[in-house]
């Protein structure tokens, strides 16, 4: 007897024994689980290439003593600079097309490096934002998911006891036990999306940072040479 209460009470069973409502809840989380744990991988794998790119060409920035020579080995290899690299690009772009136009506008000139920039600035945040509400929708949603389901089944269990003329645990347990793995299995899809948009917003944050940084000093150093060169 002890033993086939404890097969009746085994995660597999009850999942493969609860209502269809319940299954479909447990479904749908398991499902939002998966996905997350890909974005949240792919997410990873991107945030440390993101890290190593914008590292390796602040130092090859500061390093180089030529801005033209840099700027044409970032053209070179635009898709594989990184993000830093292409804010940089777009600057020194603008920079040098409305140098041309305007010749004796300082002000003109460095206007529109910096718009540019900004503009480089926003689209690399986009890209590197992508899917985080995603990964704080489920952190958010999935125990409430759970708790639905959890809910059900109980209700279930308890509309059972109407055809048993005398209750005892061993009349609920399994029905109360099922509902309950809906909510483990919420959990278990947010626990980890919370956890993973909370870093990676975090570490974004600090990129971003490193790259309003980047503009302003590439600002100072543009203005340098619009004062100096003739």
């Amino acid at each position: 007897m002890i033993t086939s209460s404890t097969q009746d009470l085994s995660i597999f069973s009850l999942i493969l024994h609860a209502s269809v409502l319940v299954q479909a809840v447990m479904a749908l989380l398991l499902t939002l689980s998966l996905v997350s744990w890909t974005f949240i991988f792919k997410k990873w794998f991107a945030l440390r290439n993101a890290r190593a790119q914008t590292e390796r060409f602040e130092h090859d920035f500061w390093a180089s003593g030529n801005l033209q020579t840099l700027y044409q080995g970032t053209i070179d290899q635009r898709h594989n600079a990184g993000a830093l690299a292409r804010i940089f690009e777009s600057g020194m772009r603008e920079f040098l097309k409305t140098k041309e136009k305007n010749m004796h506008d300082a002000s003109a000139i460095l206007d529109g490096a910096r718009r540019a920039m900004r503009a480089a600035f926003q689209r690399e945040m986009d890209v590197l934002e992508a899917n985080l509400s995603f990964l704080a929708s489920v952190g958010s949603v999935s125990p409430y998911i759970g708790l639905f389901g959890t809910v059900w089944g109980i209700m279930n269990s308890f509309r059972g006891l109407a055809n048993v003329q005398q209750a005892t645990l061993a009349n609920v347990a399994p029905g109360i036990a099922e509902a309950l793995v809906a909510t483990a299995i919420g959990l278990f899809a947010a626990i980890p999306a919370v956890i993973a948009y909370n870093r990676y917003a975090h570490d974004i944050d600090r990129l971003s940072m490193r790259f309003e940084t980047f503009i302003e000093e590439f600002s100072n150093i543009l203005q340098r040479q619009t004062h100096t060169q003739p």
